[in-house]
């Protein structure tokens, strides 16, 4: 009998074929909403399905210098200007297929309530094909689909 067979078949006798066979759903985990924070605490991040299910990365930060030149920030629903009363430059959003894009601030993200796990330099979390990575620069969220992305750190922000 081939030696893999044998193995394959003392594995399943024991039972040892049940977490192999579970791990796909570990993978699946990918799948599912997200939220984060930068090392700092100044850039918090949603990864979530979109009203259209597709997925969506969402970031704000706290405190920045950069400007934002009038006109750029766009209503997310609309997307139209921001409306008087809304706060400007603080919001990113990147949308499956779409560039990223600077949108009105309404309210904290996520309402600002809940846990949010800090995502060290270097580690990334992934919803379908968009990606964000915590760098030392910043945060940046790319959809690796398109090549469409935004980063933003408290110094500057990009848009692709």
């Amino acid at each position: 009998m081939n030696p893999l067979r044998t193995t394959l078949l003392a594995a399943c006798a024991l039972g040892i074929l049940v977490p192999i066979v579970a791990l796909p759903a570990t993978a699946a985990a990918d799948d599912s909403p997200q939220q984060f924070q930068s090392p700092s605490g100044d850039i918090r991040c949603l990864l979530e399905p979109s009203r259209t299910s597709a997925p969506v990365a969402l970031c704000q930060i706290k405190h920045h210098t950069y400007v934002v030149p009038p006109g750029t920030p766009r209503d997310d629903v609309t997307g139209g200007a921001c409306p008087p009363g809304a706060n400007a430059g603080g919001d990113f959003r990147l949308d499956q297929g779409e560039a990223g894009f600077i949108r009105c601030t309404y309210s904290a993200l996520g309402s600002g309530t809940g846990s949010w796990p800090v995502l060290d330099y270097g580690q990334t979390r992934t919803l379908g094909p968009i990606s964000c990575a915590s760098e030392p620069s910043g945060m940046r969220c790319t959809d690796i689909s398109t090549g469409h992305y935004f980063r933003v750190s408290d110094d500057a922000y990009e848009l692709g």
